[in-house]
């Protein structure tokens, strides 16, 4: 991509968090930062919903022909890579019947 991806977003006790993604060359960088610190946080993981919100955004690139599908396609792999899966407990099986 030419430039990298940011969102803001603001938690629930009124702090900003703002994400920076770039994605270059095979490789994801993912960067936070709250509004109440001062440097970028390069070492948290990201959760399952940054990485549904960076897929998200990166269709809506896609759509509007701004990324290509190689890059659309990498980030749904590391997102199926890096995403926990969750295994249904009893209660959950019990439900879906």
């Amino acid at each position: 991509m030419k430039r990298d991806l940011e969102w803001i977003e603001k938690l629930d006790d009124g702090v900003k968090r703002t994400v920076r993604i770039a994605i270059q060359k095979g490789k994801i960088t993912w960067q936070f930062k709250l509004s109440n610190m001062r440097l970028w946080d390069h070492t948290t993981p990201p959760t399952p919903a940054d990485w549904a919100k960076l897929e998200a955004k990166i269709d809506q690139l896609y759509y509007r022909r701004r990324a290509g599908y190689q890059e659309l396609e990498f980030v749904r792999l590391m997102k199926k890579k890096y995403t926990p899966v969750s295994v249904p407990t009893d209660a959950e099986e019990e439900i879906s019947v």
